[in-house]
């Protein structure tokens, strides 16, 4: 009887220790995702797994410009034009779980969170204006190789007119948009995304097993 216990109780702390494990590996160094949505295309396709890059939010490390990120959604995510404050041009995060257990469900389990995936377009102290159907940084055209063909970005994304354009990207922060710039909802809608809720960088995409490698 005392031996069934001791193996059961063995079996136990086995059992625990993989899952503490599992746990930090997710939330420190990486983890599989699955693209949901349209809003990559043609770069990323609903249905393809892809490996997130989580050392870089360990770190505390800003992405660079071209990095293809994940970040939490934001509360809002459509400013309108009167409530925009383009001298801080931050997307809004009002929701915060509340207590310990809330916390590790939302941040360490991410149930009920909901993410996005875009392209770092630009960095902090970096000038954002959005016109001629395309972005300029600093005042020059910025060259986007990765959209399709005929793609054009502008304020009208299809679904909501945008408003963030012609401001600074503040300290700690990222301007983000989606590839598919007709039907993506990303930072023209609700401003730049803190470094603190950038959750990963796309580092392979590894199915379709024919796509196998790297993403720019």
């Amino acid at each position: 009887m005392n031996s069934t216990i001791r193996e059961i109780l063995e079996w136990l702390i086995c059992i625990i220790v993989a899952v503490v494990l599992a746990l930090l590996v997710r939330y420190y160094i990486g983890t599989p995702t699955v693209v949901q949505k349209t809003s990559m295309y043609p770069t990323l396709k609903s249905g393809e797994r892809l490996w997130l890059n989580r050392w870089n939010r360990t770190l505390n490390k800003m992405p660079e410009r071209g990095d293809i990120i994940t970040f939490e959604a934001p509360s809002t995510t459509f400013v309108l034009e009167e409530d925009i404050n383009l001298d801080n041009p931050i997307a809004k995060y009002e929701k915060e779980p509340q207590g310990v257990l809330n916390k590790f469900i939302y941040y360490v389990l991410e149930s009920n969170k909901v993410s996005y995936i875009k392209r770092v377009i630009a960095l902090p102290g970096e000038y954002v204006e959005i016109k001629d159907g395309a972005v300029y940084i600093d005042g020059e055209k910025l060259e986007e190789d990765y959209l399709q063909d005929g793609v054009v970005t502008d304020m009208q994304n299809g679904m909501n007119q945008g408003y963030f354009t012609g401001f600074t990207v503040p300290e700690n922060c990222v301007f983000a948009l989606g590839d598919n710039r007709t039907q993506s909802t990303d930072c023209r809608e609700f401003g730049c995304i803190p470094l603190e809720k950038i959750e990963g960088k796309v580092e392979f995409r590894f199915w379709p097993i024919t796509k196998f490698g790297g993403v720019d």
